[in-house]
């Protein structure tokens, strides 16, 4: 990685404390005049502070720096708005080593605003890009702005004190405290730059028209007639009226100008008038307008990021927030969403419609909803971050289509998860087959299993569809958490009770056995006949006192963690007059354990039935439903259990060597491609990954004397042959087994030169290895995600058995131990049927290596690791590809907008 890598980048803009918009970019030559007029505009006290000497020769001295001539070791950032600078920071190296001294210069008047927080964070990005470990910064000791701001980093800081100065010595390691305060300043600064979209004090519908049904109309209906108290403004340059809101020609003709506008115009229109909101001083934006062209695209980012507008949309439904002090309804949905606790935000203005009325027919409230559309600017990781704040969203449901920065995402889901449920349709999950690829590796990391790991390891609960979501959400939100898996199957048909069983079953649930007390209690309380295994079948003759007795005796029992009972209606009860579903509804609708009814003559697939105290408890019209909802709160309570997971430290890891060798590779190979098996080795050596023996021959000579040093015990080798390119060698049939003798090794040698020719650039020799369970790992850098680590069972038929599972690197140890269990292979790796378990500390070791591999070097396109060996006594690599692509480092933590 050069200097000039990363001064080719283009400049990010990111979040201020109060949620300004600023631009952070390097420092170019022509800012040399914009930068001494930065530094003439401080006050005498700013300078004296700045330059330890009040000198007004400082501030050219200080341009000339940071606009000299690109220089190894050196960097300077500046923060600008509006092509005004407003902050400076630069480090030195002095050309040479792992430490640079630091400096930050902010304007007067801007300071508590962190201007000077977000230019380090950048610097610290890019000092890491370069290799620099450290910080060093020489302060006047009464300098409390700056010392604060390095102390409030989040990183290790020392200070020593000398004289009136102090020097600060900063450790740049990104570890969770840093990403932590990272993340809070990011978090603050989110929610105070969605202020203006979800609480404006004025609002402009831009493009409201008089012709009925037109979306601009639609909406300036909707905040009229949802109550928005505060000014409210239509832009139409041919009415002075429309719905009794007053009309303006044109935003900048406004008497007021808005927090947020709408935009409800021809695409063609949509960046002029974004233009014009700009400059008018409008905060946020929400563009209700499809068919946006790449230029209009464009156009549309570059005023709201020139003008620090937040934007939703493009191609969206609209928003809304239904604080009953606020009442903003900017949609075109048929109705006004229902107020309450869930937060919901879509991609998709169609399935934003059907969530809302799902939500609404279940009696479940929205508190902000959200139509994000194309997604340009606000985002999933927007809103979550929004709910976490606003004080009153216990429920948040999600549908995305695409991420823009999965790995933050995933932090903040992380988080937010703990506090309520997340819960997610998985789109896009129906990719057409796995994508084409050369390696098991690739072939096997599906949209799906990407977008899997990513919802299982931040605890989001992910599922197939609309109704499943709208079914789990209805438990969720009414129900405890069941403490495990345990269920209790009460019904009063034997067919119905088996139905749901095997619904239990295959959802992961299960159905232990009643201890004896139990079935003997539920016997005395049943009417003759009933069977009280588990399900318990109480007959159809069972009244409403004896099934809420039994479901009361069953809510006791400490052996199983929720109850389903499935109804249907029976002549007798009609007979007798008894309601089934009153003997559950007439007790709390909350109760110490879960209980979900199944109704098979419901009409709609779930509904909430109202209970004595208020509550209500969740009806599904199938048992498959109410077994799915129970799952998946069943796999909720199981995360929020788990402490959270750590990174482990691994030792023998020589990043730097890595680094090397790669960098080594990609200037002989620009386009990048397979490592060789010498490269290949050399890289995982770096990482203490172990590998079998091995020895390389180009020769039949040199390959009967590598034969002879690395037979073992039994004498017996293998041979591979190589060339670049080559990644499935049994296809080819270019390995050979069991190799005994010199005249075999010749044998084999002579096979792959008549048949590959000159293609053949060498062969790989290792002893042949021990009997074991033949495993499979590798990693897919994933343009959008990160680097997948992937697990399964290997060999030959690792793609026809699909036997993989995975997850985002860096792996925690809970993430480890999920990868080793989840695959159907599990038990063989365990013991099974009497044999040994395999040395399974080396397979975390091994996982975590090459997770650490992944995130150290973002060139790695793919590893394949297959086979593995995993015996009682080791685990080994005994066939490594890794290929390599010529990529730049990305920090996706770092503070930055889309």
């Amino acid at each position: 990685m050069t200097t000039h890598d990363v001064l080719d980048r283009p400049p990010a803009h990111a979040l201020l404390a109060d949620g300004t918009t600023v631009c952070i970019r390097a420092v170019r030559r022509g800012d040399h005049e914009r930068l001494q007029d930065f530094y003439e505009a401080m006050s005498p006290e700013n300078l004296r502070l700045r330059f330890f000497a009040a000198s007004r020769r400082s501030a050219a001295m200080a341009a000339d720096r940071a606009c000299a001539p690109a220089r190894p070791g050196y960097r300077a950032l500046l923060a600008e708005t509006q092509g005004r600078v407003i902050g400076l920071a630069e480090f030195d190296t002095g050309g040479t080593g792992e430490v640079a001294e630091i400096s930050v210069a902010v304007a007067d008047g801007l300071h508590h605003r962190g201007v000077g927080t977000l230019l380090v964070e950048h610097l610290v990005s890019a000092a890491r890009a370069d290799g620099i470990t450290t910080f060093t910064a020489d302060a006047l000791s009464e300098n409390r702005k700056v010392l604060q701001l390095f102390a409030d980093l989040g990183l290790r800081t020392a200070r020593h004190f000398d004289g009136p100065e102090v020097r600060c010595t900063v450790r740049l390691d990104q570890d969770d405290a840093y990403l932590s305060a990272v993340e809070q300043r990011g978090r603050a600064a989110d929610v105070a730059s969605l202020q203006p979209l979800f609480r404006p004090d004025a609002v402009a519908v831009v493009g409201a028209g008089r012709r009925p049904g037109a979306v601009g109309r639609a909406i300036l209906h909707h905040l009229r007639a949802g109550g928005f108290p505060r000014r409210l403004f239509a832009v139409n340059p041919a009415a002075t009226a429309i719905l009794g809101v007053p009309s303006y020609s044109s935003v900048s003709a406004l008497p007021k100008t808005p927090d947020l506008a709408v935009l409800a115009v021809p695409a063609a229109a949509v960046p002029t008038i974004a233009e014009e909101c700009g400059k008018a001083g409008v905060h946020a934006l929400l563009v209700v307008t499809a068919g946006l062209d790449a230029g209009q695209a464009r156009a549309l980012m570059a005023a709201c990021r020139t003008y620090g507008m937040r934007l939703v949309g493009p191609n969206c439904l609209g928003i809304s927030n239904s604080d009953p002090q606020l009442r903003l309804d900017a949609t075109f949905a048929a109705g006004h969403p229902r107020p309450g606790t869930a937060g919901v935000a879509v991609q998709s203005g169609g399935v934003g419609i059907a969530l809302l009325d799902g939500l609404s027919r279940l009696g479940i409230g929205v508190s902000t909803f959200a139509s994000l559309g194309d997604k340009y600017d606000v985002s999933g990781n927007d809103m979550l971050q929004w709910w976490e704040s606003d004080g009153h969203t216990d429920l948040a449901l999600l549908h995305l289509e695409s991420f823009g920065n999965p790995r933050a995402f995933s932090r903040t889901a992380r988080r937010v998860t703990r506090r309520m449920p997340v819960l997610t349709v998985d789109a896009g999950r129906t990719e057409a087959g796995r994508r084409a690829a050369a390696s098991h590796t690739a072939a096997a990391a599906t949209r799906t299993m990407t977008r899997q790991a990513l919802f299982t390891q931040a605890g989001i609960t992910s599922t197939h569809s609309i109704s499943e979501l709208l079914e789990t959400a209805a438990l969720l939100r009414t129900q405890p958490l069941p403490a495990g898996t345990r269920v209790a199957v009460v019904t009063n048909a034997g067919g119905v009770g088996v139905l749901a069983a095997d619904a239990c079953a295959e959802a992961g649930l299960a159905l232990p056995s009643l201890r004896y007390e139990l079935t003997l209690d539920l016997h005395s309380v049943l009417p003759d006949g009933a069977t009280v295994g588990n399900p318990v079948d109480t007959t159809a003759a069972v009244t409403e006192e004896q099934l809420g007795t039994c479901v009361d005796r069953l809510m006791g029992y400490g052996g199983i963690d929720a109850v389903l009972v499935a109804l249907v209606p029976t002549a007798v009860a009609a007979a007798t007059g008894d309601d089934l579903v009153r003997a559950l509804t007439r007790g709390p609708g909350r109760r110490a354990r879960p209980v979900a009814v199944v109704r098979l003559e419901q009409d709609v697939s779930v509904t909430l039935l109202p209970a004595a105290d208020g509550g209500t408890i969740p009806s599904y019209a199938e048992p498959q439903s109410a077994a799915r909802a129970l799952a998946h709160a069943a796999r909720r309570a199981a995360w929020l259990g788990r402490p959270v997971g750590t990174v482990p430290e691994l030792d023998g890891v020589d990043t730097e060597r890595a680094h090397e060798i790669v960098e080594a590779y990609l200037a002989v190979q620009p386009e990048g491609g397979w490592l060789d098996p010498r490269t290949c080795a050399e890289l995982l050596d770096c990482y203490g990954i172990p590998q079998i023996p091995w020895a390389w021959a180009e020769t039949e000579d040199e390959a009967v004397r590598a034969a002879r040093r690395l037979r073992g015990a039994d004498g017996r080798v293998v041979m591979k042959a190589y060339w670049p390119g080559l990644v499935h060698k049994t296809e080819q049939r270019a390995v050979h087994l069991d190799l005994q003798g010199d005249a075999q090794v010749r044998s084999a040698f002579r096979d792959f030169d008549t048949r590959f020719g000159d293609l053949l650039t060498g062969v790989v020799l290792q002893p042949l290895a021990a009997r074991g369970t033949e495993l499979f790992a590798g990693v897919v850098q994933d343009e959008v995600f990160g680097p997948l680590v992937l697990f399964g069972l290997g060999g030959t038929a690792t793609e026809v058995l699909a036997d993989h599972t995975a997850r985002l690197a860096p792996l925690t140890d809970h993430d480890v131990h999920d990868l080793i269990t989840s695959p159907r292979c599990a038990p063989l790796l365990f013991g099974s049927r009497g044999s040994r378990p395999i040395d399974l500390p080396g397979l975390e070791q091994l996982l975590l290596r090459l997770s650490r591999m992944a995130s150290d070097v973002p060139q790695l396109a793919e590893a394949d690791f297959n086979p593995v060996l995993a015996t009682p006594g080791a685990v080994t690599v005994l066939d490594a590809r890794l290929r390599l692509l010529p990529r730049l480092p990305q920090d996706p933590y770092l503070r930055r907008l889309r």
